[in-house]
């Protein structure tokens, strides 16, 4: 019996804020899976290590967490007044499917620093130092992302002394600004707030009727009051990621609240589209010890934010879902706002369970229709590996 031998696929491992995935260009992928398609899907699973019936990736270079079962195909942008188009995909772990449906605001770091040292940017908008500003189309939801990245003697600066809750070692300061990031999602008719309402009554068979915010901004998020589901807003991710009927509770209003946005048409769907919507739980501030051991103080948070991604309480927060934070709390009257304290917020710092992240958002009316031009964050990113990324010839 003969076997197909390994190919080599150039790829870059990357940290991006609290993330980490695998980064292609376009062109360096094999032709069948440079077009969208079950041939790159197959790729990108593989690449990953998944369907993994064990959970653990070990045949990939996933880590088995939502955090790291990522990918992203990137190239010179088609699209005027853009640098990058940027796609991001959230490989299941344990499932052969590949989803699409929406972005990776951590990842949304690396993208800049990746695309100018790998020449996806125009040589003339880098600076020898200074910040070189790149325009990113963010192709998965439609919008634009512009990263602020350093550079120092022509090249990407990566070390630094910019700390970000989540990560360990300090590095460079990247400034992202998530240009009109209402999520123009389909079937939510393009409006931040798909129902209408800053406050919904969403109805979850078993849970109750709970009060929510659903909202389409970085990523369609959809926010419960923590005490309403039984949780203070402190917990870390063992008080929850090992209770299964807890994990089915927040799928089971993840999969309603979705159903309530549009943005799928029948319950079962929710299955399939497991990075979107997100489930995020707020409170008002109280002391706490982060995953890391440091105290966080009440005084020090605007409001506290626990969300779950993949089926799973995050370790720190999602960058898209940090978007979504830093929009709603700029609205007064939803549930995240009230939870900062309510009326006009435009930052919050909140609380997440490796410690806290602020994050802005300009927000105003228009004729009765709330209007955020842009959200911004600080993340950080760095090459953690470069080279080639080797797959059996026979995988895609």
């Amino acid at each position: 019996m003969t076997h197909v031998p390994q190919i080599k696929v150039p790829a870059t491992y990357m940290r991006g804020g609290t993330s980490k995935g695998v980064f292609f260009r376009l062109q360096d992928l094999p032709q069948a899976a440079q077009a969208p398609g079950a041939a790159r899907d197959a790729l990108l699973m593989r690449v990953i290590g998944s369907p993994d019936p064990y959970g653990k990736q070990i045949d990939g270079m996933g880590a088995a967490t939502s955090s790291t079962s990522k990918t992203v195909i990137l190239s010179r942008s088609t699209r005027p007044d853009h640098d990058i188009d940027y796609l991001f995909g959230q490989v299941s772990i344990d499932k052969p499917f590949v989803d699409w449906s929406g972005n990776c605001g951590n990842l949304s770091a690396a993208v800049g620093p990746f695309g100018i040292s790998n020449g996806l940017v125009d040589p003339d908008r880098i600076p020898q130092n200074g910040i070189a500003t790149v325009r990113i189309w963010q192709a998965n939801i439609g919008k634009t992302i512009v990263a602020h990245v350093q550079i120092t003697n022509g090249a990407v600066q990566e070390t630094g002394d910019f700390e970000l809750d989540g990560v360990t070692f300090p590095a460079a300061e990247v400034q992202l600004e998530f240009m009109d990031p209402a999520a123009d999602e389909e079937g939510a008719g393009g409006s931040m707030f798909p129902t209408g309402n800053l406050v919904d009554d969403l109805d979850v068979p078993g849970v109750g009727t709970l009060k929510v915010t659903m909202i389409n901004a970085g990523i369609p998020t959809i926010f419960v009051n923590a005490a309403e589901i039984g949780y203070t807003g402190t917990e870390l991710q063992d008080d929850i990621n090992g209770d299964a009927k807890a994990l089915a509770m927040f799928e089971t209003i993840r999969a309603h609240g979705a159903l309530r946005m549009g943005l799928i048409k029948h319950l079962d769907e929710a299955a399939k589209r497991q990075h979107t919507p997100k489930v995020a739980f707020v409170a008002k501030p109280a002391d706490y010890v982060s995953s890391s051991g440091k105290a966080v103080a009440s005084h020090e948070v605007d409001l506290l934010v626990r969300a779950l991604s993949m089926g799973k309480l995050h370790h720190a927060m999602m960058g898209t879902a940090a978007v979504a934070i830093g929009t709603a709390a700029a609205i007064p009257g939803t549930l995240v706002n009230l939870a900062a304290g309510g009326g006009n917020l435009d930052a919050v710092r909140f609380g997440h369970p490796s410690g806290t992240l602020r994050v802005g958002a300009q927000a105003n009316q228009v004729a009765g229709q709330w209007i955020v031009t842009k959200a911004i964050m600080s993340r950080s990113a760095r090459v953690l590996m470069e080279g080639c990324i080797r797959v059996p010839g026979d995988a895609f």
